[in-house]
């Protein structure tokens, strides 16, 4: 790859958060409590993205950026009004924006027609601008003009300017010497240097520019012109644009008094700055950055008023790619097997008992667990990033279907593994364009059930029990049960008069070619439904449950767990055979007493535990390793409770162990096993298999029921 190959995809990755803090702005500006300097944020960043495209020669990028920072200019001037037209404007301006972005970042041709189109707007609210600033209907007012004034010359005024570069200008490949020349253009500049910071050869930091410089102007140009000198470095620099006054006994030659003892200085003159910063310049790392501009602040001391002073701080990070990231991952979970094979050749070797042995085998399973932690905390990425994308999928499927929708977000920085993130996009979009299609009603019936006309959807994340929650909710008019019901004895998915439970029947919706909609449109009634979503959910590990009342709303809920490679197990005993079942499913573990034992029907079995009949489940008939149950008070049961709060007994012959294991997947390479989930590799060698509790305990409740499992499973 070479240098500006390096350089433009540093610029991308930039952008991406450039791009989030737009429409994380926007969002902010929706609200009429917003702050002004949220807009000149939003300002701030469109223009960076502008600035790093212009280096890059990306034409179309950068026109559409300037009208874009043109509108937003005028905003934060008070010249436009963010009213939800303009707003509306906006928010497709930003998605349009990154969809240039993301043209360039792939090389293709962007969607010119849908660029004209929000240019044309962009331009008509600059042109509305611009026409109420030349309004032939304002009143006229006579004013005096002092004709003699013409003749006198511009009277110049003075200015302090202090600037301190980082590491990020040199970087993105400007010069302090052309910046300080553009001053010296401007009118009569006294430069002094400031070497305060610079250190003894000993202690440079070669990554840490130290220089400043502040520049004497005595100019007729304006302030303005003065801060275009600094248009594309303002956002990674130190900044202080100061306009001095002039003191009562120079009035006359109108200079202003200063004085510069609160810097160690040497005179040097713009010529001379080169020769600073050549050397400087060479020890900056040749990295790109494109940072959106630190909040300005204004300080007017006893020598006049500052007028612009700006800074920016660089966080110690460092970019590494996901696929060595993945390997060390890999390498830990090797190092989670061979830990617990030599915990398995210690123990078969009668050492285990050992004070040293078993303490230096206890602090290498401790090393590993914080090796692993730290792993999976570098993978762990917020799923701030995939909500900010449904802001957008929610604007499209609202204009697409006519209604009024929000949507309400929290627990942005809930943390996924960083595999989850991409792969969550198409469930959650396809979740999102099905709760404003189906789920919420028009403007018009809104209004008639007594409901504000705009509908929400919330998208709420958070951490539960060991396992990340997802859900998306809206306060719709919840699932027609009687229409579910109806659709599915039609299409032959259930039969005609079947019982089915309002859960039950809400479950229908996940049916392969469900749909409620007869005619296709563009975000639904092509039989692609709800089984796609729970398809790539369960590929994740994970659930997704659904619950509805019925004029109220429509809740789906997404559970997945924390990560894909490492689970921490109970180590369990069938006929000989070891499986593996998840600890975050388990509630408790005992040995029942035969009073606490109840039978239903014919070869139902229950446990009376605090209050409740839980029913068992015995794993070994499920799976095929004996044909009827085992008595119910031998071996032990293990309470387990689903995402759905199902609770269920599983009778096991024993219980070996609790210990981390690491993932396999089986499904790449043998394909799926009903109620399994996954595989590991024991201390021994041996494979293990990673039981599904959930798929369990609802097909013991399913009309194949657990025998019909078993069947499958055994081929």
């Amino acid at each position: 790859m070479s240098d500006m190959d390096e350089f433009l995809e540093m610029f991308f990755a930039e952008c991406d958060e450039l791009l989030e803090g737009v429409a994380t702005g926007l969002r902010q500006m929706d609200s009429s409590e917003y702050e002004k300097e949220t807009v000149h944020a939003v300002f701030r960043a469109v223009h960076s993205v502008k600035g790093g495209a212009a280096a890059f020669g990306l034409s179309d990028l950068v026109s559409f950026a300037h009208k874009f920072e043109t509108v937003l200019d005028l905003v934060r001037s008070d010249a436009l009004d963010p009213d939800p037209r303009l707003m509306a404007v906006l928010h497709r301006s930003s998605d349009c924006l990154a969809d240039l972005v993301e043209a360039a970042r792939k090389s293709i041709d962007p969607d010119h027609a849908r660029r004209e189109e929000l240019l044309g707007e962009l331009e008509k609210l600059i042109g509305v601008k611009d026409e109420n600033e030349n309004d032939d209907d304002v009143e006229f007012e006579p004013i005096s003009i002092d004709l003699m004034s013409f003749d006198a010359p511009e009277v110049p005024e003075s200015y302090r300017i202090f600037f301190e570069p980082n590491a990020d200008l040199y970087r993105s490949g400007n010069d302090p010497v052309a910046i300080i020349r553009a001053l010296d253009k401007l009118g009569e500049t006294d430069i002094t240097i400031d070497t305060a910071r610079v250190p003894v050869l000993s202690e440079w930091d070669d990554s840490t520019p130290v220089l400043g410089w502040t520049v004497l102007l005595r100019t007729t140009a304006s302030t303005a012109a003065i801060e275009d000198v600094f248009e594309f470095v303002e956002d990674c620099c130190k900044l202080e644009i100061t306009a001095l006054v002039a003191e009562q006994g120079d009035e006359g030659d109108g200079t202003a008094q200063t004085s510069s003892e609160d810097f160690p200085t040497v005179d040097v003159t713009a010529q001379q700055v080169q020769e600073t910063t050549d050397d400087q310049a060479e020890t900056v790392s040749t990295k790109a950055a494109f940072s959106p501009l630190a909040p300005t602040s204004a300080n007017a001391g006893s020598e006049g008023r500052a007028v612009k002073s700006s800074e920016t701080s660089s966080s110690a990070t460092i970019r590494v790619s996901l696929d060595r990231v993945d390997k060390l991952m890999n390498m830990i979970g090797e190092l989670v097997i061979k830990e617990a094979m030599l915990s398995q050749v210690i123990q078969t070797a009668g050492f285990a008992e050992d004070p040293e042995v078993k303490g230096g085998l206890e602090s290498l399973r401790q090393l590993a667990g914080d090796i692993q932690e730290s792993v999976m905390a570098i993978r762990a990425q917020p799923l701030k990033q995939v909500f900010q994308r449904m802001h957008r999928i929610l604007r499209e499927a609202a204009e697409a279907t006519g209604k009024q929708v929000r949507l309400v977000t929290s627990g942005e920085q809930t943390e996924v593994d960083k595999t989850m993130i991409e792969r969550l996009i198409d469930p959650l979009t396809h979740m999102i364009r099905n709760s404003v299609d189906h789920g919420l009603e028009d403007a018009i019936t809104r209004k008639r059930n007594g409901k504000p006309q705009e509908g929400t959807v919330t998208l709420s994340a958070a951490h539960k029990s060991g396992r990340v929650q997802i859900e998306v909710s809206d306060n719709g008019c919840g699932i027609n049960r009687a229409r579910v019901r109806q659709i599915a004895e039609e299409k032959g998915l259930i039969a005609p008069g079947a019982t089915l439970s309002p859960a039950e029947i809400d479950s229908l919706l996940f049916l392969p070619g469900f749909s409620s909609k007869s005619e296709v449109s563009a975000l639904s009634g092509r039989g692609v439904g709800l089984d796609v979503v729970r398809r790539e959910i369960m590929a994740l590990g994970g659930r997704v449950m659904i619950s509805s009342s019925e004029g109220k709303g429509t809740t789906f809920t997404i559970t997945l767990p924390l990560t894909l490679a490492v689970l921490e197990g109970m180590l369990i005993q069938l006929n000989n055979q070891t499986m593996v079942l998840p600890i975050t499913a388990v509630q408790e573990t005992l040995r029942p007493e035969q009073s606490s034992l109840h039978g239903i029907g014919r070869s139902g079995r229950t446990l009376s535990n605090r209050d409740e009949l839980i029913p068992i489940i015995d794993l070994g008939c499920i799976f095929g390793f004996r044909e009827k149950p085992s008595a119910s008070d031998e071996g032990v049961l293990i309470v387990v409770e689903t995402d759905g709060h199902k609770r269920a007994a599983f009778q096991v012959d024993a219980i070996f162990d609790q210990r981390q294991v690491v993932i396999k997947s089986l499904e790449e390479n043998y394909g799926r096993v009903p109620g399994v989930s996954a595989a590991t590799i024991l201390g021994d060698g041996k494979i293990a298999l990673i039981i599904d509790p959930e798929e369990i305990v609802l097909s013991s409740h399913s009309d194949q029921g657990p025998e019909q499992m078993a069947l499958t499973a055994n081929g």
